[in-house]
C-alpha cells in the first residue's frame, strides 16, 4: 500500500512523511512547493510537483504508484490573510479538495484522511473550556470556513463512495522533529517570539484581562512529532475499518497561558525582556482545550511531548536558520 501525501514538503506535511516512513509505510508527496521546501523529504521518497486541482496530475500519480490511501495536507492556512482573500481560499482549500476527490474516487482510492483544524469551532462556549468533538461549529473566518466545508464534502464523498475517511482537528502546532525540518513561518505564537527576540524586541502578549487564571489566553499546544504520529494511527485505523468516518481532536488535552509559555520561551531562549501587554486581538477565545476522549479511547493515542521540549526543538530549528541570533 502507497499513501499519498498532498503537501507532504511542509512543516506538517514533511514531519507526517517522516513517520510514517519510519513506520514501514510507502509514501509519495505531491507538493506544489509554494511553501513547502524539497529537502524536507527523505531521498526515497517520490516527490510530484504540482497542484491538488490538476485531477490528470493526481490521477496519474494514483495510477503510477499503486496509491489506495491519501493524506490531504496540501491548503493555505493563514486565518489573517483568509480575511483579506476569502476567494483564494475557497478556491484553493475547497474547489481544489473537490479536485482531488474526483480524482480519488476516480482512481480507485479508499482511505482518505483531511487536515482540518481546530478553527472549525470558532470561539465556542464551553464551561471547562475543553472542546469536545460533538462542540457546535460555528467558525469566525474563511479559514475555518473552507475546513468546515472540506470535512463536508470529505464526509460526503465517503458515503456516496464507500471511503473510509478521516478529519482530524489540530490545535496549536509547535515544534519540530530535528531542526531542518522546522516551521520557516512566523505566523505561529512560538516562532513569533522567536522573531521578536531575535530582533532584540520583547515579545507581545494580546491581552491580559480575559477570565483565565492569568489573564492571558488559555490554549492547547501539541509538538508536531506527536501530531504526525497521531496521522499515523489514524491511518492504520482507516486500513482496518474499510468504511466510515472518524472525526477527532488532536492536541495534548492541557491548558498552558499565553504568559505561562512566554516564560519557557524565555528560559529556553535566556532572553529577560518582560513581555509587552498590548490589547485583546479581536476573535481570541479565552481558553481553548481538546477534548481527547474519543481518539483514547478509539485508538489509544495520546501525546507524548511536554510544552518545553516544544519550544526546545523549535528554537534550535530557528538558530539552524536564523545563525546571526544573539541571545541562547
Amino acid at each position: 500500500m502507497t499513501w499519498l501525501i498532498t503537501g507532504g514538503a511542509g512543516y506538517i506535511g514533511a514531519h507526517v512523511v517522516r513517520s510514517m516512513t519510519l513506520a514501514g509505510e510507502r509514501t509519495v508527496v505531491l507538493d506544489d512547493l509554494s511553501t513547502g521546501i524539497a529537502d524536507r523529504l527523505p531521498g526515497e521518497v517520490p516527490l510530484v510537483r504540482g497542484s491538488v486541482a490538476d485531477g490528470e496530475l493526481v490521477q496519474r500519480v494514483i495510477a503510477g504508484h499503486g496509491v489506495s490511501g491519501v493524506v490531504h495536507l496540501a491548503g493555505k492556512k493563514q486565518v489573517g490573510e483568509s480575511v483579506e482573500q476569502p476567494l483564494r481560499y475557497y478556491r484553493e482549500n475547497v474547489a481544489g479538495l473537490t479536485a482531488l476527490l474526483d480524482a480519488v474516487v476516480a482512481g480507485g482510492v479508499r482511505d482518505f484522511l483531511f487536515s482540518s483544524s481546530a478553527a472549525v469551532y470558532g470561539n465556542p462556549v464551553v464551561g471547562d473550556g475543553r472542546i469536545t468533538e460533538e462542540t457546535p461549529a460555528e467558525p469566525i473566518n474563511p479559514y475555518g470556513e473552507t475546513k468546515l466545508v472540506g470535512e463536508w464534502l470529505v464526509r460526503a464523498a465517503g458515503r456516496a463512495h464507500g471511503l473510509a475517511t478521516a478529519c482530524l482537528r489540530y490545535f496549536n502546532v509547535a515544534g519540530a522533529a530535528s531542526p531542518e525540518l522546522s516551521d520557516t513561518g512566523v505566523f505561529n505564537i512560538v516562532p513569533m517570539y522567536f522573531d521578536r527576540i531575535s530582533r532584540g524586541e520583547a515579545p507581545r502578549i494580546f491581552g491580559a484581562d480575559y477570565p483565565t487564571p492569568d489573564g492571558t489566553c488559555v490554549r492547547d499546544y501539541i509538538h508536531v512529532a506527536d501530531l504526525a504520529d497521531a496521522h499515523l494511527a489514524v491511518a492504520r485505523s482507516l486500513r482496518a475499518r474499510g468504511a466510515g468516518d472518524l472525526t477527532v481532536n488532536i492536541g495534548r488535552g492541557e491548558g498552558v497561558s499565553v504568559r505561562e509559555l512566554a516564560a519557557v520561551v524565555a528560559e529556553v531562549t535566556g532572553d529577560t525582556a518582560a513581555p509587552v501587554v498590548e490589547g485583546r486581538r479581536p476573535g481570541d477565545a479565552p481558553a481553548a482545550v481538546a477534548s481527547l476522549d474519543r481518539i483514547t479511547s478509539e485508538l489509544g493515542w495520546t501525546a507524548s511531548r511536554g510544552v518545553r521540549e516544544m519550544v526546545e526543538s523549535a528554537w534550535d530549528g530557528w538558530r539552524l536558520r536564523h545563525p546571526a541570533t544573539a541571545v541562547g
